[in-house]
């Protein structure tokens, strides 16, 4: 302040300090860092206390800590899973009783721990072996999903954690001990699965014929195995936004690779295929209660990426089948999209042919 360098000369009675701007003092003259404000550091604790608090205000999912090795002589990799520390609680009497499920992506089939009751910190101990070439490691993703058991309703999930690259992770010729932590997700997103089948149309006729092929990799509903997995194939014609008409595939019984090879026919004339769409769920048939769906995708000109492009080659060579694998989807964030985009349709645009039924 201008007043405190105006007064501090005459109260230390030295008439020839001055304590400018350009004031630069040598070496010897400098202060010693006892009692000098070093503003470094509390700049420092600035940052540590911002990390801490967007660190408190997401949600602690704790870490997971296992090992990875691959026993070349079987082929196979080796994932031990450790032990897990820190689990949030999801149980009202303050505790979790946790469990991991690992997959080597994208094959669907999956290990599990034992269930651990009331502990926030379990030791698991438990090796599982994935029969793999090591050449195709580069191209698999290991993925770990958290669980929190409940015997009378569903299971919550903790958390999950996926490694990309197996190779950039650790040396797979010995094992390497690794910790990450478990991020939040309140539903695996783990692959769904795949459908294959061919599209095939004829302008003449005005007939479209999609065979399903095959699914492969399917996700099980729920916690039940591919022994409970009782899949099908819906396809749903859409014109303008309204559904015309659906046909289903016959229903395999205790499998998640299920193979049909079964037509299905929807007669279009040429003028309308700019704009019908089709709707492809594959669901999983329930005796007792309502079938559950396991993933969908649509195809149309309307639609985007792999429906889109499989539509136009389709459109592009006549009389000819496409056949390619398409994934499967949520269908919840599928059935946003679609509905965004559909909801500029109106009924002016509707098809001549088919007619839409009395009821949906």
């Amino acid at each position: 302040h201008n007043s405190f360098k105006r007064h501090l000369p005459r109260q230390m009675q030295v008439g020839s300090l001055d304590l400018g701007y350009d004031y630069t003092p040598d070496n010897d003259d400098r202060p010693t860092s006892i009692g000098r404000i070093q503003p470094e550091l509390y700049q420092q604790k600035t940052l540590e206390s911002e990390d801490s608090s967007k660190n408190g205000s997401s949600k602690n999912c704790g870490r997971i800590n296992f090992s990875l090795k691959y026993d070349y002589e079987n082929e196979a990799l080796i994932v031990n899973i450790i032990k897990a520390s820190d689990l949030p609680a999801k149980d009202l009497c303050g505790t979790s009783d946790p469990y991991v499920k690992v997959y080597l992506l994208p094959d669907r089939k999956k290990f599990q721990t034992r269930v651990h009751r009331k502990m926030l910190n379990p030791i698991f101990n438990e090796s599982f072996q994935f029969p793999v070439p090591y050449d195709e490691l580069a191209v698999r993703k290991l993925h770990m999903s958290v669980f929190d058991f409940d015997r009378f309703s569903r299971h919550d999930m903790i958390g999950e954690v996926e490694l990309d690259n197996l190779f950039e992770t650790s040396d797979l010729s010995r094992e390497m001990n690794i910790w990450r932590d478990i991020q939040y997700a309140s539903t695996e997103s783990v692959d769904l699965g795949e459908v294959m089948f061919s599209l095939c149309y004829l302008p003449t006729a005005g007939r479209l014929t999609l065979t399903v092929i095959k699914c492969r990799n399917l996700k099980g509903i729920g916690v039940v195995s591919a022994a409970a997995s009782y899949p099908y194939v819906k396809v749903s014609l859409v014109c303008d936004g309204r559904r015309l008409k659906k046909k289903k595939t016959s229903i395999k019984k205790n499998t998640l690779n299920p193979t049909y090879n079964e037509a299905i026919i929807f007669d279009i004339p040429p003028d309308s295929m700019d704009h019908v769409s089709l709707h492809i769920s594959v669901m999983d048939y329930d005796l007792v209660g309502h079938n559950e769906i396991i993933g969908v995708m649509r195809l149309g000109c309307h639609a985007e990426g792999l429906g889109r492009d499989h539509w136009n080659e389709m459109l592009a060579y006549p009389r000819k089948p496409i056949a390619h694998w398409h994934p499967l989807l949520e269908s919840k964030k599928s059935e946003k999209e679609w509905k965004a985009r559909t909801a500029s349709f109106d009924s002016q645009g509707s098809c001549p042919s088919p007619r839409p039924p009395a009821s949906p």
